[in-house]
């Protein structure tokens, strides 16, 4: 990458404030319209019907080819690798040299020494900038989500996912024939609309379901033939509003800010990183407020997938997570938040005086990296990391991390909800008051459904 570098930015200003001030908001879901129905209907589909989620757009593709593929992704992911190749997938989680989340996405093996890594492009630009300097044999190329680009949009792949208890049924009819069987995570080549389709065995929310991808130019294909097959069987289309809330009710946090603002052995990265890129441009908002930035940093630990890391091989971050592995500080939790003193918190919008910040539905979160406190008995416990409602639940509902000795179950704490006066200016925040909001500490995932298929994989 050329020009200004995220290491420039930072001789000119700290990192919180550099972040606190961005004018971004949330996470882009370009091009999908933001509803199709209405929001509720879609949410309930992924519950009662099916959904199709349209992904081709919103996240950034970059395929890693070549004799050292595999040994660069293994070099820098706290996964394992073992009998990781082709028609497999996996969650796929880096970290910096102290053992602190960059980012995670799904990483899939397509042919021999030829994987793409799908999702937000903090993991992209780390994979890219070790490829470029660490003399790895392996080739990128890159495919840059539909908001970074101008024009009409034509990305390399679609990315289509079927979700909900009717999936099975609808992939039936869409191939004509039974479903063949597929292990989850793993993938398989199936005939739609006499296109080659990879389908991915995937699940959402506990629900059975199917990610689906091929060439751009077959997509449009694809998807009416999905339509079509889902008619009977109550599929409806999400909008990109449903889209961001799904999350609550399956505990994934999309969020953590990626661990790249701070020490000196992430320097040359940043010197390497655009002041253009995702990362830089991206903003922090939220109650929770330290001046440090590596306050608001996150290990696998934290974010639940303590179960994933594995130290049967060398990678970037392996002896800081040996020693946080031995004893982990905080756990994930859902809070579902007083439905009485959340209303107290909207009804603020009728009235002249002090309001609440503004409830955004179904997705509340405002800010590209959602930092809220939690505090029980005055005292800072955690954090909330994504916050909005589900339809399904009837509940407003936060992803937190909490200190370990307060995530029992029914554990009653406070939500802060607001700014912390004077600590950043964004469009998406207008003029408030911090409210106090009651929250009960409940299982991740929320929903009983998706907790079930959890514990079954």
């Amino acid at each position: 990458m050329s020009g200004r570098s995220l290491e420039s930015l930072l001789r000119k200003t700290s990192a919180v404030k550099l972040l606190r001030n961005s004018t971004t908001g949330p996470h882009v879901y370009p091009v999908v319209p933001a509803e199709y129905t209405n929001w509720r209907d879609e949410q309930r589909a992924w519950q009662k019907t099916a959904i199709l989620f349209n992904q081709s757009y919103h996240m950034t593709d970059m395929y890693v080819e070549g004799p050292d593929a595999l040994k660069l992704l293994s070099d820098l992911g706290v996964n394992t690798f073992k009998n990781f190749g082709p028609n497999k997938a996996k969650q796929y989680i880096v970290c910096n040299y102290d053992g602190y989340v960059i980012g995670d996405v799904i990483l899939f093996g397509l042919e021999e020494n030829l994987f793409n890594i799908v999702g937000r492009p903090s993991v992209h630009n780390w994979v890219q900038y070790h490829c470029e300097t660490g003399g790895y044999n392996a080739k990128l190329t890159r495919d840059d989500r539909a908001a970074e680009q101008k024009g009409t949009v034509v990305r390399k792949a679609y990315r289509y996912q079927v979700q909900g208890p009717n999936a099975l049924k609808l992939m039936d009819k869409a191939l004509g024939h039974p479903t063949p069987e597929v292990k989850f995570f793993h993938m398989s080549n199936f005939t739609i609309a006499g296109k080659s389709v990879r389908v991915l065995r995937h699940g959402m929310v506990g629900q059975p379901g199917f990610e689906l991808f091929g060439p751009w130019a077959d997509g449009e294909a694809v998807k009416a033939a999905l339509v079509e097959a889902g008619q009977e069987f109550g599929l409806r289309l999400s909008g990109a509003r449903a889209y961001s809330s799904n999350t609550l009710e399956s505990g994934w946090i999309p969020s953590p800010l990626p661990a790249i603002f701070s020490g000196d052995k992430m320097k040359a990265y940043r010197e390497w990183l655009s002041a253009d890129a995702w990362e830089c441009r991206g903003s922090l908002g939220g109650s929770f407020y330290s001046e440090n930035i590596e306050d608001h940093y996150l290990t696998p630990y934290d974010l639940g997938y303590g179960p994933v890391v594995k130290f049967d091989h060398d990678f970037i971050g392996r002896e800081a997570l040996e020693k946080i592995a031995k004893n982990p500080k905080r756990t994930k939790v859902t809070l579902a938040l007083d439905t009485a003193d959340v209303m107290k918190a909207m009804g603020t919008m009728f009235e002249k005086g002090d309001r609440a910040k503004y409830f955004e539905f179904p997705s509340a979160v405002y800010s590209t990296w959602p930092y809220d406190k939690v505090v029980k008995d005055g005292k800072t416990i955690g954090i909330s990391t994504w916050v909005g409602y589900s339809s399904n639940e009837g509940r407003m509902l936060t992803l937190a991390i909490l200190d370990n000795d307060q995530t029992y179950p029914g554990n009653d704490v406070t939500f802060v909800w607001g700014e912390q006066p004077g600590t950043g200016s964004r469009p998406t925040v207008e003029p408030h008051v911090q409210v106090g909001i009651g929250a009960t500490v409940s299982p991740v995932p929320y929903s009983e459904t998706a907790r079930v298929a959890y514990r079954s994989t």
